[in-house]
């Protein structure tokens, strides 16, 4: 009896449902003024609550990648979703006793174990279902998550004026759990021996370099060299993100309307990014992308400063955002091309550790500076020298890769 394979567009659009609910953490900065007006607690007391989220995003991608990889997705899937949708629920009710602690404990605790889960749960899933085209299905869901925040902003703001603060989590709770929960439960690992209809253009699908578990891969160098880029590239990104209206106003002279919008058209080209450079992973190779990123990142931090005429300013940022972006949406193809499927959402899940670290450590480092020499000519500098590191790491782990290849096909020419 012949069973029936689910369409894996269809796989990557639950996977995006998934991404589109938990991406939706982006948007946080939409209930800064409104806490701070109810209740007067301070700007970075709330912005706190983010950052909570993003190291509880890190932490149980790290702890939670086997138990992706023991129970597979759909399991994984309703977890994540019941963390995020209680995360909010919860939130709502922290508003409602007006307690700052609680809204720690709800959205940055519970709705980041939720994150965390939800990120890398639909991830190794479809590189299974893909062989052909890696790049592409992980960019696909990883662009909802890039994506989210520019969809979901104007709606948590409309609901914010409507229906007030508490209301909104409520409402989003249940929205973002029901969307969750018919995500997960269409996503499925392929059946074994899986390999799309679809001839392979140009034999894109290579044999993977080695088929690891995640605590074999954890001890090779090469797992270190990505985990370098990956922190490099989020660090010096998740600053921009969060200084990049005051930076506009004070380098290019843009109003602050103008940087508010600019703030905005960033959220498409973080999204935008992920789809794209993950696509062109596919044709020229995950190494050539990450060297890329980087190129184009030194030339881009080290003119920035210099840059006073808004539009050019502008566009260099954009570029910066799609390389940030493209960094997420690459990295999870990278870990399979480098360690096979075999626990691919475990490694994923580790190396994700990286986000976490770089979550606390650029905007500190950004802020700090600026407060240090009244300017952000020193931070953009300061990034650029980081992306020569993550240059020389980029050639490094090219170095590793063709040894590793050497041998295995002196392996094959002795057996």
């Amino acid at each position: 009896m012949k069973t029936t394979v689910k369409n894996r567009w269809l796989i990557a659009l639950a996977a995006v449902g998934i991404h589109i609910s938990i991406g939706s953490v982006y948007a946080w900065s939409v209930f800064t003024n409104p806490l701070s007006e109810q209740f007067g607690w301070s700007l970075s007391a709330i912005s706190m609550t983010f950052s909570i989220a993003i190291v509880f995003l890190g932490l149980s991608a790290a702890f939670m990648g086997h138990f992706v990889e023991k129970y597979g997705p759909r399991i994984s899937g309703l977890v994540a979703a019941s963390f995020f949708g209680a995360g909010l629920i919860g939130s709502g009710i922290a508003v409602n006793i007006e307690s700052l602690w609680m809204l720690y404990i709800t959205y940055g605790a519970l709705g980041g174990i939720g994150l965390g889960i939800g990120y890398i749960t639909p991830v190794s899933t479809l590189v299974k279902w893909f062989p052909d085209r890696r790049g592409l299905a992980t960019g696909l869901a990883i662009m909802g998550f890039g994506f989210a925040a520019m969809i979901a902003s104007p709606i948590m703001a409309s609901l914010i004026d409507s229906t007030g603060i508490a209301n909104t989590f409520f409402i989003l709770g249940v929205s973002y759990f029901i969307i969750m929960i018919a995500s997960a439960l269409y996503i499925e690992r392929p059946p074994e021996g899986y390999m799309a209809d679809a001839p392979v253009k140009n034999n894109k699908a290579k044999a993977d370099l080695s088929q690891l578990t995640a605590n074999e891969a954890v001890k090779t160098k090469r797992f270190w060299f990505l985990w370098i880029m990956l922190f490099i590239n989020v660090t010096c990104g998740i600053a921009i993100l969060a200084v990049a209206s005051p930076m506009a106003q004070e380098i290019a002279g843009l109003s602050a309307v103008a940087a508010a919008t600019m703030v905005g058209i960033m959220g498409f080209f973080n999204g935008a990014g992920r789809l794209a450079w993950a696509s062109i992973s596919d044709y020229i190779g995950r190494p050539n992308v990450y060297t890329a990123f980087f190129v184009i990142q030194i030339a881009a931090f080290f003119m920035l400063p210099s840059i006073t005429h808004a539009i050019m300013f502008q566009v260099i940022l954009f570029l910066i955002i799609t390389c940030y972006g493209g960094g997420f949406a690459s990295i999870p193809a990278y870990i399979g091309d480098l360690f096979g499927t075999k626990q691919l959402g475990a490694i994923h899940g580790y190396i994700l550790t990286a986000w976490a670290l770089a979550g606390l450590v650029g905007p500190i480092l950004a802020s700090t500076v600026r407060e240090a020499t009244a300017s952000y000519a020193a931070t953009l500098y300061i990034f650029g020298g980081m992306f020569v590191i993550a240059l020389l790491v980029s050639l490094l782990i090219r170095l590793d890769i063709k040894q590793l290849r050497q041998e295995k096909d002196s392996e094959k020419l002795a057996s």
